[in-house]
C-alpha cells in the first residue's frame, strides 16, 4: 500500500482544526458528541484524512461507550496497530496505514467473534452509505 506523506502545513490545508486535533494530534473527542456514534446506517465508514476504506456497519455495535465501535476492520492491512503509553495507560492505538491518522484505541472487551472493540473517533471517520 502507498503511503500518504504530509507536512503538518498540509493537513492542516485539508482539515477542519477540529480533524486536525484528532487525526494528527491524536486528540479524543468527547464521548457521546460524535456523530456515528449512534448511526445504524449501512455503509463503510473510511479515513477522514485520505479516504481509505476501514470499517464496515456491519462490523458495528453499540459498546455504551460514547464513541462508535467496531469488532473487526474491512482488513487488518488497512490499519495499523501501535502501542500507546500516553496519560498513565497501556493501551494499543489504532492508525490508519495508508496515511497515519489517529482513529482510536482498540480493546479487549468486545463481543464475539473477535472479542475486540475498536473504539473509534467519528471525526476520524467519514461514512458512505449503501443502497
Amino acid at each position: 500500500m502507498e503511503k500518504i506523506l504530509k507536512s503538518d502545513n498540509e493537513w492542516r490545508n485539508q482539515l477542519s482544526e477540529q480533524e486536525f486535533n484528532i487525526c494528527r494530534e491524536k486528540g479524543t473527542e468527547r464521548a457521546f458528541s460524535g456523530k456515528y456514534e449512534s448511526c445504524k446506517d449501512t455503509g463503510i465508514y473510511t479515513c477522514t484524512c485520505c479516504g481509505s476504506h476501514l470499517f464496515d456497519s456491519e462490523t458495528k455495535f453499540d459498546s455504551g461507550t460514547g464513541w462508535p465501535s467496531f469488532f473487526a476492520p474491512i482488513s487488518q492491512k488497512f490499519i495499523t496497530e501501535e502501542s500507546d503509553n500516553s496519560h498513565f495507560m497501556n493501551r494499543t492505538e489504532v492508525v490508519c496505514t495508508k496515511c497515519g491518522s489517529h482513529l482510536g484505541h482498540v480493546f479487549q472487551d468486545g463481543p464475539t467473534p473477535t472479542g475486540l472493540r475498536y473504539c473509534l473517533n467519528s471525526i476520524s471517520l467519514k461514512f458512505i452509505q449503501r443502497g
